[in-house]
């Protein structure tokens, strides 16, 4: 018996680097000048027109100062993170 895992929720993850650059204010000119990315991939990732590479959100995390697992825990919203069991 193969047990897939549960779907990454992608939709949570980039209203959280919504939600992230919304709370400091910033424009997407901002928040591309803080991380070396184009101004319009944070849009399209922002849109829901990309994913982005890992290199990308390291880059996001560092500009935001927010931990890699903070970001990444938005892919496990509506199911149980890996490694976090009940009981």
């Amino acid at each position: 018996m193969t047990i897939f895992p549960p779907d990454p929720d992608f939709e949570a993850l980039r209203l959280e680097l919504a939600r992230l650059r919304a709370a400091r204010g910033w424009t997407y000119d901002e928040l591309a000048a803080r991380s070396g990315l184009a101004r319009r991939t944070l849009i399209e990732i922002e849109q829901g027109r990309t994913i982005g590479t890992l290199k990308t959100w390291h880059a996001l995390a560092h500009a935001l100062s927010t931990p890699l697992d903070q970001l990444f825990g938005a892919l496990c919203g509506d199911h149980e993170s890996p490694g976090r069991s009940e009981g």
